[in-house]
């Protein structure tokens, strides 16, 4: 399914929805209890420790705990006064300076306060008030504060409590999270793994291996980040920020309405970061993919390199590759070092400065309505607002870095594939034909033209030619490769097209010029991990084709670790392990491709009676270099330029005296310069 980027980002993130929804329940709920802190802070202030500068009532009777005894008389608070109970006078108590006073009537408690001779002033809109006050000491100002230690306590354990099962919801919150980014980059490695298998082979001879295995490793990496890190802190942060908005709404609509002018900058800063981060970011990540395949290929030819001292030249190219690598790294440095902390502190420092305006112009004079708890609520809410904030700037450079991975990764997918098909089908005669297939790498230029040739059960073909006259051509059809442009490929009369390449090849056997050892064991390099071929077949295969005669001689035998390539053995080793991998599939049409040409003479006896155990029941296909090697072939087909100039028996084409009569006296002529000399 194609569609933009971050659709089908999005796409791979539903699929895990019902964990992502746990997940961000559990954040919205975390959210909230850490945000219920600065209120319940709020309460303490304004209620239980500013609280008591209000007017007190006196009273006959001490009947509960909120009633407070001074100098043989009884106060309480004018909010904690029941309906039903008879005040017998009102007093005041408030700060002036650093010091508490109670007044023996009630006064304003907003305007400017001052004391003059136990008299104490205050100015209001209205006009002075003035009563006479008796200053408290510490001591006596407890008996005021008493009542409200315990609602302080209880206040204070239920902040703890919040944050503590907040505690608890963050975790479940980032595990579940973090659970579903890995399950989405785990379904997106598998399927990009899984589509390479579908991708016609031709896209491969395109593509250097480097920038593929980059695409499956470093790029989908980067998309796990984008879902574990980013996309968890900006989820996390919208949810944050939407907590302390709804809070500062509550506390004050028109700062909170304020505050609001962050959203349209943040935004716009992430469309600003995304223009110029993506383009950076795109070089970044293909010249990542350039440098993966440049040292692929510089490991995989050391030899040459070093044989041909070209050892500065690849250093030069690295060194350019690396250049560029640096140099927009360096842009995507300071495209965020400008911008990322900097403007952080730019919006905070304007936040706060229209705070101290807000509250310094119009809300701390005469007619103040603001209790000093709602300021501290204000501040700490402001203060936790730029976090999230700080957050969301500080991954926009991973944001980008993932987005353009993941268009790396979606180029790959959106490349035409097949679906694979495993589904058995019958075991093969083995009666191949071609009627008049004609093939083509490109769009012109034919390498194979109006191919007819007819190989019965059981018998084994070869085919031969100078380098280019399409032999191996021929073979990369039969395997389905390739397909042709025109004609038809039959095996034992049925059209190859009508099955899937997977199907076509499952009674298929093939043997290469270099065999390809994998990393694991002899034993594991014949099974194929196949859980139908057992150790006892393997073994037996091994023993069939000559193997045993080597293997016996390894310290762990059958089990010795074969590297990566089959490096720590021989040409002619690898090639019995290849042969016995074949005879272990047991296929019906076995293909070798010039499997003697890279075998010395001594070796190739050995191998020669492997292949005679190997083509024993089989149609055999041979492109072979070595005439001496497919004497015995029942047909030998001669190419050239793509066509098929000569056909028959070893015999018959040598009574012809064509093109294989050529070859074949020219390379008795090249044996016997080598045994004279």
């Amino acid at each position: 399914m194609k569609g933009s980027t971050e659709k089908r980002l999005l796409n791979y993130a539903v699929k895990f929805k019902k964990t992502i929804l746990i997940g961000l329940v559990c954040l919205v709920i975390a959210v909230a209890l850490e945000l219920a802190g600065p209120f319940i802070a709020k309460r303490v202030i304004d209620e239980h420790i500013t609280g008591i500068e209000t007017t007190w009532h006196q009273v006959d009777v001490q009947d509960d705990k909120y009633t407070v005894a001074f100098n043989g008389e009884l106060y309480k608070r004018e909010d904690r006064l029941a309906k039903n109970e008879q005040s017998l006078g009102k007093a005041s108590l408030l700060q002036v300076g650093r010091s508490y006073y109670l007044t023996k009537s009630e006064v304003s408690q907003s305007g400017e306060r001052s004391v003059d001779n136990g008299i104490v002033t205050v100015e209001t809109p209205a006009g002075k008030e003035q009563a006479e006050a008796e200053k408290l000491t510490v001591a006596e100002l407890y008996h005021f504060f008493k009542p409200e230690q315990a609602p302080i306590i209880w206040l204070l354990v239920l902040y703890v409590a919040l944050l503590l099962i907040a505690a608890i919801f963050q975790f479940g919150k980032t595990y579940l999270l973090q659970k579903a980014s890995n399950k989405v980059v785990e379904r997106m490695r598998n399927d990009i793994f899984s589509h390479t298998q579908e991708v016609p082979i031709n896209y491969y001879i395109d593509q250097p291996a480097g920038k593929i295995v980059a695409r499956v490793t470093n790029d989908t990496e980067a998309i796990r980040d984008l879902y574990e890190r980013v996309l968890s802190v900006f989820v996390t942060s919208i949810i944050y920020m939407a907590g302390i908005y709804t809070a500062l709404f509550l506390l004050d609509f028109r700062l909170a309405a304020l505050c609001l002018i962050l959203l349209p900058v943040i935004f716009l800063w992430m469309k600003v970061y995304k223009h110029f981060g993506t383009k950076y970011n795109r070089v970044v990540r293909s010249t990542v993919s350039e440098i993966n395949g440049n040292i692929n290929e510089s490991v995989n030819g050391m030899p040459i390199i070093q044989a041909y001292q070209k050892e500065s030249q690849v250093s030069s190219e690295f060194e350019r590759m690396n250049e560029r690598h640096f140099d927009y790294q360096r842009k995507l440095v300071k495209l965020s070092a400008l911008t990322s902390h900097n403007l952080v502190n730019v919006l905070r420092n304007l936040a706060f400065v229209a705070f101290i305006w807000y509250f310094g112009s119009s809300s701390l004079g005469l007619e103040s309505v603001v209790t000093a708890g709602i300021l501290y609520a204000f501040v700490d809410y402001l203060t936790r607002l730029f976090h999230p904030v700080n957050d969301i700037v500080n991954q926009l450079p991973l944001l980008e870095q993932a987005r353009v991975a993941a268009s790396r990764v979606f180029e790959l997918m959106d490349e035409q594939g097949e679906a694979v098909d495993t589904q058995p089908i019958e075991k093969y005669q083995g009666h191949v034909q071609f009627d008049s297939v004609w093939f083509s790498y490109g769009k012109e230029d034919y390498v194979l033209k109006d191919i007819n040739l007819d190989v019965r059960p059981g018998e084994t073909a070869a085919f031969v030619g100078h380098t280019g006259s399409g032999k191996s051509s021929i073979m990369n059809l039969l395997f389905r490769f390739y397909d042709p442009q025109r004609g038809r490929i039959t095996i034992d009369g049925k059209d190859t097209g009508r099955f899937s390449r997977q199907q076509i090849r499952s009674h298929m056997g093939i043997v290469l010029q270099d065999p390809f050892l994998f990393t694991g064991t002899v034993l594991s390099n014949v099974t194929m991990n196949d859980p139908n071929i057992s150790r006892e077949m393997a073994i037996d295969a091994l023993k069939a084709v000559g193997a045993d005669r080597f293997i016996d001689r390894l310290p762990a035998k059958y089990d010795e670790t074969v590297k990566e390539g089959g490096g720590t053995f021989s040409m002619g080793e690898r090639q019995l392990i290849s042969f016995a991998r074949a005879l272990a599939f047991d296929p019906s049409i076995l293909i070798l491709d010039e499997a003697t040409a890279n075998i010395d003479t001594e070796t190739e006896n050995l191998i020669q009676q492997a292949l005679d155990v190997l083509k024993k029941g089989r149609t055999t296909l041979i492109i072979a270099h070595r005439l001496s090697t497919i004497q015995q072939a029942d047909k030998i087909y001669v190419l050239d330029h793509g066509t098929i100039k000569e056909e028959g028996n070893h015999q018959r084409l040598l009574e012809q005296k064509g093109l294989y009569y050529q070859m074949y006296q020219m390379q008795q002529g090249k044996l016997k310069e080598q045994v004279v000399s």
